[in-house]
């Protein structure tokens, strides 16, 4: 489907995205288009934090839950952006849909979800992604690929019977955003850009056009 197909079908993913009153309508509504022309991973998300030294560190995740708070995504607390998120809980996400040509930005601070959350979320996934949630020490040297086969192995063999329960450094973190940005490309590089922002997760959004 064409961008100019989409526009008249839906303005406020398209031309006049900057009629929305929210960021979470309108976010919903471009993820949506993204499922439908994306090849890969639509859901795909930069995670940026920063370390202790204040150094800024980047990786890709992906969004596994949206709501009225905000961003979700899954991790072990125990690798560096567990601990960077530990030490400094806020984060920054990037969006980039190149095949719609648009890209929305976050920012705000972090919190960690309930156990049940976590509990519920982690039910749902392929057992080997259970197995794998308990084997790897991710982001933790590995001294070579056999290390990490033989801990699936044994994973595998202890959780041999019945369900693989979470582990208790695996959960989800939710970005509670307070500036929520929409670019879309035009010609010229003239992009349409708004950002919606507020002092706190817990205050009105306030909405403010920006030049390209």
């Amino acid at each position: 489907m064409s961008d100019s197909a989409m526009e008249t079908q839906n303005p406020l993913t398209s031309g006049d995205f900057t009629a929305a009153g929210e960021p979470f309508r309108l976010f919903s509504e471009w993820l949506a288009d993204a499922e439908r022309s994306e090849p890969n991973d639509p859901n795909a998300m930069m995670l940026a934090t920063v370390d202790a030294d204040g150094l800024p560190d980047a990786r890709m995740v992906l969004l596994k839950g949206l709501d009225a708070r905000g961003f979700v995504f899954f991790t072990n607390t125990e690798s560096n952006k567990g601990r960077e998120l530990a030490t400094n809980p806020k984060a920054a996400l990037v969006f980039h849909w190149k095949s719609l040509r648009r890209q929305v930005r976050v920012r705000g601070p972090v919190e960690q979800v309930t156990d049940a959350e976590a509990d519920a979320y982690f039910a749902t996934r392929p057992r080997l992604s259970q197995i794998g949630a308990w084997a790897s020490q991710q982001s933790r040297p590995l001294e070579g690929r056999f290390a990490l086969e033989a801990a699936v192995a044994t994973t595998t063999a202890r959780y041999a019977i019945g369900t693989v329960p979470r582990p208790p450094h695996w959960t989800g973190f939710r970005i509670l955003p307070v500036a929520v940005e929409f670019w879309h490309d035009r010609p010229f590089r003239l992009h349409d850009r708004i950002v919606f922002s507020r002092p706190s997760a817990e205050d009105a959004w306030e909405k403010t056009r920006l030049y390209p």
